[in-house]
């Protein structure tokens, strides 16, 4: 058999516009598209009606529709990837692996365990840039060091950026490279472990008119102001050139959301502590958090009194989303009112958010503790009634999720406002010995 380049698809789920799949397209070599259901990651998930798990199913059955037309087929397996990689081994003779990069701790590691096992059989390992605009040291400072605050990183990132950054892997004028093949049965959710969540999913549409006025209605959530795209900018299923190049002309305040996804990738792959349950500021694991287990289930209920609170932890709970804005609003309650880690917040967060990407969440963690790079100072607590009265002043958003609001049933604040800030200051300045 002639030697074949497999492309493993990771976190770029679409065949259009992918820089490791244009790669391997026109590497010379006929070309596998893979997908491996990674054991170590699905095993630890404990809910087996997991939204992501499906959204990923269901956007390799898409992808598979597009390669059989091809005359090509997906192979999607479910194991450890090292012991898929002997199976693959076995079976075809592989002149290399292209893939894009990764820049969690896990897929790091799980990484550097492939490149060596291929290497020990002749095969090539290569990763590309994709999820990404700029990476890792291609915006830092002067003197080579990275930045760690938003503003002046956002400014360089502007000038460091070049035509060439956003431009379009034309990978569809090479799709006749894919490997030819009869289709592959793609294993069903059941097959591995799971089952369908009833979640809705958003598509892929761009709304011009959401991101002309991103600026003005991004921070209410009981309107239509954002794009809701995370979980295809997780997924890979948009490509962030596309995007990027397509709204910055319409809006510069959404190009900054998206510079500091950036932002946060770039400061995990410079300090992977980070990624590892570490505070970015060391002096901040001298907080002596509360262990208040009931509180923190009250939290996740969307039962703590504070409705701005609660109707975003409802959202959460029922969509798999919630507003940025009410995000920013429950993970301070959560770390200044209750005084409860961040940790548990942020693991919650990972378990249920259908964008879950650990650089951005744990940036966002961390901001609201006041223990990240560039955080809310510790004494920077929002007050939740000052934010509904700011950003929901019709209730509309509130009402949605707390449809008890006025009755009886509505519980009464589980902690007074001044107290918990009064709370939050002395124990933080105990710890940061302000």
């Amino acid at each position: 058999m002639n030697p074949l380049t497999i492309f493993w698809f990771r976190r770029d789920l679409r065949l259009k516009d992918n820089a490791g799949l244009f790669h391997a397209l026109t590497s010379g070599n006929p070309v596998l598209p893979i997908f491996i259901f990674d054991k170590n990651i699905l095993d630890k998930l404990e809910n087996k009606a997991d939204g992501r798990v499906e959204f990923i199913h269901k956007t390799l059955s898409e992808i598979q529709e597009q390669l059989v037309e091809l005359g090509s087929s997906l192979e999607v397996f479910y194991g450890s990837p090292i012991e898929v990689y002997k199976k693959l081994k076995s079976r075809y003779t592989i002149a290399k692996v292209v893939t894009n990069h990764d820049y969690e701790p896990y897929a790091l590691e799980r990484d550097r365990a492939i490149s060596e096992f291929l290497a020990s059989a002749g095969i090539g390992f290569e990763t590309y840039k994709d999820q990404v605009i700029l990476e890792k040291s291609e915006v830092v400072k002067d003197d080579g060091k990275p930045y760690t605050v938003f503003t002046p990183y956002s400014k360089k990132w502007k000038l460091t950026l070049k035509d060439s950054d956003y431009r379009s892997y034309q990978t569809e004028k090479h799709f006749s490279s894919f490997f030819k093949q009869s289709p592959v049965v793609i294993p069903t959710l059941d097959k591995i472990g799971f089952k369908k969540s009833g979640l809705l999913f958003p598509a892929t549409v761009l709304k011009k008119e959401v991101i002309s006025r991103y600026k003005e209605n991004r921070d209410f959530p009981a309107i239509e102001g954002t794009s809701h795209f995370g979980i295809h900018l997780r997924f890979g299923t948009i490509s962030i050139r596309e995007l990027a190049r397509k709204t910055s002309p319409l809006n510069e305040t959404y190009l900054n959301e998206l510079i500091w996804r950036e932002f946060y990738h770039m400061i995990l792959w410079h300090f992977p502590h980070v990624g590892k349950g570490k505070c970015f500021k060391p002096e901040y694991e001298a907080i002596e958090w509360r262990i208040d287990e009931k509180g923190f289930e009250k939290w996740c209920q969307g039962k703590t009194g504070y409705p701005i609170v609660d109707a975003g932890m409802r959202e959460l709970n029922a969509t798999g989303y919630m507003h940025n804005r009410v995000r920013m609003i429950v993970a301070s309650f959560l770390t200044k009112h209750l005084l409860i880690d961040w940790r548990w917040g942020e693991a919650y967060f990972a378990e249920k958010l259908l964008d879950f990407d650990l650089a951005a969440n744990n940036g966002g963690w961390q901001w609201a503790a006041g223990c990240g790079c560039d955080a809310a100072p510790y004494f920077r607590i929002f007050n939740p009634y000052l934010q509904t009265q700011k950003f929901d002043p019709d209730l509309k958003y509130i009402r949605h999720w707390v449809p008890e609001l006025d009755s009886f049933d509505y519980p009464k604040p589980i902690v007074e406002h001044d107290v918990a800030r009064k709370r939050c200051l002395k124990v933080y300045a105990k710890a940061l010995k302000k």
